[in-house]
């Protein structure tokens, strides 16, 4: 008698740039407001407060260079990103040990269902239907930390049909990498295959069907997606 009862899920992998390698993903962490010019655009108080967290799920993340416009909305944000992807974990990391678990960085987006997203807000319930959804994560190739370093700064930019749309730089982020992985690991068992999204710089905005995003991190990469 098979051991399982249905076909087990198929690891989520992202690839390795450079390499036929794949890394595998267990969770998906992600900050909000984590750039002080995006907390304004979007009504809130950029002081540096406690950060908070959401979840995406392992399958949302798509390296296929494709977005389907998603169901039930109408009102569809690009938030351009730079991932983090965890080689190892643990609980209560310091600061100063946490770049030490670093597997690699890769561009990345958090679209999101904006509509969705300000309904549960206004009625006090969770995010997953606005941000959760399938192939909602676009994301580049991993570019090993080794290779890259630790990216402290660098130019974060997107493009739609050719038109500047987000730019920052990741200087400009509140929380920054190793203080995310430290607090994290404070609530959460943090372990090999886990991703972070750092957070958006301002200029987030709507798409629509045949848009072409083009973005790009200094010193990690470019990902070209389309709407499809």
């Amino acid at each position: 008698m098979p051991r399982y009862v249905i076909d087990p899920p198929p690891i989520v992998a992202l690839p390795v740039a450079g390499t036929d390698s794949l890394f595998p993903v267990r969770r998906v962490y992600c900050i909000g407001r984590n750039y002080a010019a995006h907390a304004v655009e979007m009504g809130h108080d950029p002081d540096r407060e406690p950060p908070f967290f959401f979840q995406k799920n392992p399958d949302n993340l798509d390296p296929s260079g494709e977005f389907p416009y998603p169901p039930q909305t109408a009102d569809v944000h690009h938030e351009i990103e730079m991932l983090i992807a965890l080689g190892s974990g643990g609980t209560n990391i310091s600061p100063d040990d946490a770049l030490s678990h670093v597997f690699g960085y890769a561009v990345c987006f958090d679209m999101t269902r904006r509509d969705l997203q300000g309904q549960a807000k206004k009625m006090g319930r969770p995010w997953e239907i606005g941000k959760a959804f399938e192939r909602s994560a676009p994301t580049g190739p991993l570019h090993p930390a080794n290779v890259t370093g630790y990216p402290h700064h660098g130019r974060v930019q997107l493009l739609v049909n050719g038109e500047l749309r987000q730019e920052g730089d990741l200087n400009q982020m509140i929380w920054k990498v190793p203080e995310m992985i430290s607090y994290l690991s404070n609530y959460f068992a943090l372990a090999a295959g886990d991703v972070i999204l750092s957070g958006t710089p301002a200029g987030v905005g709507p798409v629509v069907n045949g848009d072409r995003m083009e973005a790009s991190i200094e010193g990690i990469g470019e990902l070209t997606v389309t709407v499809a």
